[in-house]
């Protein structure tokens, strides 16, 4: 919870990307997450959330790094009534470079198995907007499949995992290349029953959890989308 700008109460993986981003080599770090890729962040790139003092999660139609018109498509693309609504919040986003031009880095966190939720479903209330979402996913999932045969993600189930790489895919088709981070946290001590144990813990977690949803052919590979391209990455972090 964020009051008056500040982190009132933080645990899972909210608080490990709190401090994560707080350490002086966070930039190095993210660059070596990223290496496989060919992306590489530096300190004079932007992101968010800056830490406790700062802790905002970004909404991408509010991330300023990204142009206006983007800013806009996205918005536009995903919500037909902005009053009261808003486009998911992400764990972390950053800019970055990738093979020569500005690119975006977003993170999902994950520092326990619970917070893999399979019946997450779309909690919007106003109809219009809960139906253009829906459009918004299916246009991206048939994109996607495409390319890439079994893809297949709804508004309706894994909704988290549907939105994050839907959106993945239209900032790309709007000519921006975008990394999509699955981040586990590994050995967190709050969750002793219920904490990723390991680095094939966590892999064995997510892959199960994305079953029938995203193909293992997805994963670690440029994807096409149009104008730009996106590739999906799995790492771990320890806890500290």
């Amino acid at each position: 919870m964020i009051k008056n700008g500040k982190v009132k109460e933080c645990h899972g993986s909210r608080i490990h990307i709190l401090r994560w981003v707080e350490r002086p080599d966070f930039a190095n770090q993210l660059s070596h997450l990223l290496c496989l890729t060919g992306a590489t962040v530096l300190s004079t790139d932007v992101w968010m959330p800056k830490g406790f003092s700062n802790p905002a999660e970004p909404r991408l139609e509010q991330f300023d790094p990204l142009p206006a018109c983007v800013r806009q498509a996205l918005q536009n693309w995903w919500l037909v009534h902005k009053c009261r609504a808003n486009t998911p919040n992400w764990d972390l986003a950053s800019t970055c470079t990738i093979q020569g031009q500005q690119g975006l880095v977003l993170i999902e966190g994950k520092a326990h198995v619970k917070e893999l939720n399979e019946n997450d479903s779309c909690r919007a209330t106003n109809k219009a907007n809960l139906d253009r979402i829906g459009q918004a996913i299916c246009e991206a999932s048939q994109a996607l499949a495409k390319e890439i045969p079994g893809v297949n993600i709804s508004r309706d189930t894994h909704y988290q995992l549907a939105n994050r790489v839907a959106f993945s895919w239209k900032i790309a088709s709007l000519g921006i290349p975008v990394i999509l981070v699955y981040l586990g946290f590994l050995g967190d001590k709050s969750w002793p029953r219920d904490q990723f144990e390991d680095d094939r813990h966590w892999m064995h977690e997510l892959r199960k959890y994305m079953d029938n949803h995203i193909p293992e052919d997805f994963i670690s590979r440029w994807i096409d989308c149009g104008e730009e391209q996106i590739q999906m990455i799995i790492r771990s972090l320890p806890v500290e």
